[in-house]
């Protein structure tokens, strides 16, 4: 899968790229990520990418020409073009499910906001506007990592086992059970006897369980699209049957 990243500061991702699962899975080719320098596309020799925004304000707007120059730069004479994402705190809310759609295109331009946000017309030309989170960051760079993290590990062969992800919180509209390992005591602090009982059958279950029980008491809205059978809400309600 590719990546094309659109931004002013491509320096900001030379670090992360080269770490742990994503620098893995760029080594192999499973991903290909690519930083484009929305300044080289400027039209002055200053490379200017923002200015004064129209009507007054405080900051400054990115400029619409060096980042649609920047994006037809990216285009394959006779292929697909790529699933354009605009990183901005007007987008649509990233989530899990989102990750899955993007996983399924073979290539996204994904552009990085800065100052006071982007030319309008600059929305024109995206697929997709999408959010982090209801909070402002200094720009879409760091946005745009936390895609390309969600989206890449998807990919067939990025994770050491493809399971993983599909056990992971979320994939399933439910929190990730507790996890442990060794020592099997710290400080008075125990695993539960089930996980070290060697009994499969029984691990599977207290898992099920505990998943369903930190979801109602962390995030019960997931639950709404979580499609419950019968024997898992009995769960649920017994376990608020316990703690009342």
């Amino acid at each position: 899968m590719r990546f094309d990243i659109l931004t002013l500061f491509p320096g900001f991702f030379t670090s992360p790229l080269e770490q742990s699962i994503l620098g893995k899975a760029i080594t192999k080719g499973l991903l290909k990520v690519n930083t484009v320098n929305i300044r080289d596309f400027a039209l002055d020799r200053h490379r200017t990418t923002d200015d004064y925004p129209y009507g007054g304000g405080h900051g400054m707007v990115m400029k619409v020409e060096p980042v649609v120059r920047a994006l037809e730069s990216l285009r394959d004479p006779g292929g697909p073009r790529p699933k354009v994402v605009l990183m901005t705190p007007q987008g649509k809310p990233f989530s899990h499910r989102m990750a899955e759609e993007l996983a399924a295109f073979g290539h996204l331009a994904i552009i990085c906001g800065r100052y006071e946000g982007v030319d309008e017309r600059i929305r024109e030309y995206a697929d997709i506007e999408l959010s982090v989170g209801d909070y402002i960051l200094t720009g879409g760079e760091t946005a745009a990592l936390v895609v390309i993290d969600a989206v890449g590990r998807l990919k067939p062969g990025v994770l050491g086992e493809d399971a993983s992800a599909k056990n992971d919180s979320f994939s399933n509209w439910l929190l990730e059970y507790p996890q442990y390992t060794r020592p099997e005591e710290y400080e008075g602090l125990k695993v539960p006897e089930v996980l070290v009982s060697g009994n499969h059958g029984e691990i599977e279950k207290w898992r099920k369980a505990q998943s369903l029980i930190r979801t109602y008491d962390r995030r019960p809205d997931l639950l709404e699209n979580a499609g419950l059978t019968d024997a898992e809400a009995a769960i649920i309600e017994e376990y608020k049957v316990a703690k009342n």
